[in-house]
């Protein structure tokens, strides 16, 4: 019965070791995260609305409203989009507001 919780015990040391090794596993993690999501915002296999969508959720933003906006052609190029085709998403997204302002989600009552 001399098994204890400390018969393992590592040197300090091994146990910064294993901490630095933890610290760059998750490194390698996010950047291999960020990798894919780059990757997934210029493939020309996924929709234009994909890599928009992909854009804004690697740099935590949203495409703005405004078609003149300076912004675009950041997208343009983190997308490998034409203008044209970020526009044309601006407008899919405006109608798709209008439509939803228009159209409230009918009353319970009725």
């Amino acid at each position: 019965m001399n098994d204890t919780k400390f018969s393992t015990r590592r040197p300090a040391t091994e146990l910064i070791t294993t901490h630095a090794e933890r610290l760059a596993l998750a490194e390698q993690e996010r950047a291999q995260k960020r990798r894919l999501e780059l990757a997934e915002q210029r493939s020309e296999q996924n929709p234009p609305v994909v890599r928009i969508r992909a854009w804004e959720k690697v740099h935590g933003l949203r495409m703005p409203h405004d078609p003149m906006h300076p912004v675009l052609d950041v997208i343009v190029t983190g997308t490998g989009l034409t203008l044209d085709e970020v526009r044309e998403e601006q407008r899919t997204r405006a109608k798709q507001r209008a439509e939803r302002a228009a159209d409230p989600e009918p009353s319970r009552n009725e």
